[in-house]
């Protein structure tokens, strides 16, 4: 089992570190699920890779440490984490399976959240439709074909 990540541009190991928004609005247990999260759908972090301590997140971002247990149950709840006593806290090597409705109504709270926050941020659904392109240009964001491919 490893604790570091490795970058695609050097290839060295660097560790996994968490970063928090404090004007985000969002709380800070929450913050630290979704950059798990993100670091695993982007393959910054992938089964069985080390999370830092409990204590080490807590000193790192000054924060009091049952917040980041608190993150840290959550994922393990929800499977994506495993602690293991006296080694640490691992991403985990199951993958999470969902119903088709509980994968939508997920999507869809997520892409209101998504709107939401950017909106707040002034920015409008046309610079995040194009955001979106840019992470990927050969992706097909052509919404009537998503929602003709939902019908069939």
């Amino acid at each position: 089992m490893k604790r570091t990540s490795k970058t695609e541009e050097t290839g060295e190991s660097q560790p996994f570190a968490f970063r928090l928004d404090t004007h985000s609005g969002v709380p800070v247990y929450r913050q630290l699920i979704d950059q798990v999260q993100a670091a695993m759908a982007s393959g910054a972090l992938a089964a069985g890779d080390q999370l830092p301590t409990v204590r080490q997140v807590a000193v790192d971002l000054a924060i009091n440490p049952n917040t980041v247990l608190r993150a840290y149950r959550e994922m393990e709840i929800r499977g994506l984490l495993d602690s293991q006593q006296g080694t640490g806290t691992f991403i985990a090597d199951r993958k999470v399976e969902f119903s088709q409705a509980e994968h939508d109504r997920k999507l869809g709270q997520l892409v209101g959240e998504f709107v939401s926050r950017a909106g707040s941020s002034g920015f409008t659904l046309k610079q995040l439709i194009a955001a979106l392109r840019s992470l990927d240009p050969g992706e097909d964001f052509n919404m009537q074909e998503q929602l003709q491919e939902k019908k069939s």
